[in-house]
């Protein structure tokens, strides 16, 4: 137990009258000398990017159902697909080929081909950089999830959202980097945006939208003024300092004190940040918070918008609630293994608008410039039917789609071959993609390291190329 030496009286009341303050500037000036952990730190070369916004579809949105249109898939309706592995996804799949139910047209100057899940979204594919050819390793939602976000499926590796903070810091002190938004708890749970063996400094700030309070505990005791609460964190952090200077290899300690002074900072900043009431009915109307099926995501986006406009570094929105081929609530979304018709249609309505209205806005407002916007899955589905209308899960070959940020605008970078069931022309790993990601953000990847347990880790594990192809 922590043994402190009793001052005297009269000392002990110089102290508390005086230690508020003193206290207060002693921590202002440890962050200035760079104690802060998430002070911002410089990028490795300059950036393109200064923060990111990932539109994360829980549950693998089916590429040949989105935005890989295969005219082959849909002449050869029934018949056998070539080539077709019944053990490709998590279940067992036809080997019959699967078309589309969906209406495919295409749009903008670049002629990107959109199927009509998409009404709002199709207005913007010149902004969009398209990779048909991503694929990964796990064939279920956790362990796939985990990999996206982490470079691999090992338990206890941060992700991706933690690392960007590691290396970079936090633009505005107020309110913390990383940040994810969720309605269910998506397969995968917290490793998806954990901050595994880094300082819990880098931790994601989780708002689940099912909750009154947006962050819970974070209001103060209204019985306790402004004076009275810097005291009492005056004091825990002089005791914790007090305590952690024994144990300067417990890194969580050190967490822990900054999180006591950033969620002090944050009880101005975050309330206003997350105050969606103070835009206009415009915006609520345009990102379609007026209409039940979306209204949740549109909320969401919204706070999106609002947090990298206040200089939050990584923010990230998985994908709600969806509609199975039975009627019945999906806690994975975009999961069609009965009904993918019923079921994209659903996940359709929910993002579609707020989707459209994140990136118009962002784009408006001269934010896309400088902040990636990212859409995708876990994975892809198959290009054969499980049952008569379902698809199962596909690892081998799927789109993903980013905006602004230092990425071209209306590309489309890799292929599937013609049926869209594996990924053919320049493939893309998620190490890739980190890779790439971290090079828009100013960061080498093979430089953003971190040593733990006698190895120097990173997100990209021993791989990882820039794909250059797609930097505008």
């Amino acid at each position: 137990m922590l043994q402190l030496p009793l001052p005297a009286r009269r000392q002990f009341l110089r102290d508390a009258g005086l230690g508020f303050g003193s206290l207060a500037l002693a921590s202002m000036l440890n962050r200035e000398a760079g104690a802060n952990p998430l002070k911002q730190k410089q990028p490795h070369f300059s950036a393109k990017a200064k923060s990111v916004i990932w539109l994360f579809m829980t549950g693998a949105p089916s590429q040949v159902d989105t935005w890989d249109y295969k005219p082959e898939l849909q002449k050869r309706d029934g018949q056998d697909l070539a080539g077709a592995d019944p053990k490709t996804g998590f279940f067992t799949t036809s080997g019959k080929c699967l078309k589309s139910p969906f209406e495919w047209r295409q749009f903008g100057e670049s002629g990107s081909w959109v199927s009509d899940l998409f009404p709002h979204l199709s207005q913007h594919v010149d902004e969009m950089t398209f990779i048909h050819s991503m694929y990964l390793r796990q064939n279920n939602h956790a362990p796939a999830a985990i990999e996206l976000m982490c470079g691999t499926n090992r338990p206890g590796l941060p992700a991706m959202g933690a690392w960007m903070t590691y290396g970079l810091g936090a633009e505005n002190q107020d309110l913390p980097a990383y940040v994810v938004l969720h309605d269910t708890r998506p397969r995968g749970d917290d490793q998806i945006w954990s901050a595994g063996f880094l300082p819990k400094t880098y931790q994601a700030l989780t708002l689940d939208a099912r909750r009154k309070e947006a962050i819970d505990n974070l209001s103060r005791d209204g019985k306790q003024s402004d004076l009275q609460q810097r005291a009492q964190l005056d004091l825990i952090r002089a005791l914790n300092q007090e305590h952690s200077s024994s144990r300067p290899t417990q890194a969580d300690l050190a967490a822990r004190i900054n999180s006591y002074e950033l969620a002090y900072r944050m009880q101005m900043a975050a309330p206003e940040a997350l105050d969606i009431a103070k835009e206009s009915e415009a915006t609520h109307k345009m990102y379609g918070m007026d209409q039940p099926e979306c209204a949740t995501f549109a909320r969401q986006c919204l706070i999106a918008r609002r947090l990298v406009e206040r200089g939050v570094r990584f923010v990230q929105i998985f994908a709600g609630k969806g509609v199975g081929g039975d009627g019945s609530v999906n806690d994975v979304p975009w999961d069609c293994h009965s009904d993918v018709q019923t079921n994209h249609r659903s996940n359709g309505l929910h993002t579609d608008q707020p989707a459209a209205a994140l990136l118009g806005d962002l784009k408006a407002r001269g934010l896309l410039e400088d902040t990636l916007l990212i859409w995708g899955g876990e994975f892809g589905r198959t290009s054969d039917s499980q049952g008569a209308k379902g698809r199962d899960h596909n690892p081998n070959g799927f789109t993903i789609w980013m905006a602004g940020g230092g990425v071209k605008r209306g590309f489309h970078y890799g292929a599937t071959d013609d049926f869209g069931y594996k990924a053919v022309q320049q493939k893309v790993h998620v190490n890739d993609l980190h890779a790439t990601l971290l090079h828009l953000m100013g960061l080498q990847h093979d430089k953003l390291t971190y040593r733990f347990n006698g190895r120097d880790f990173r997100l990209t594990d021993v791989a990882g190329e820039v794909i250059q192809d797609i930097l505008a």
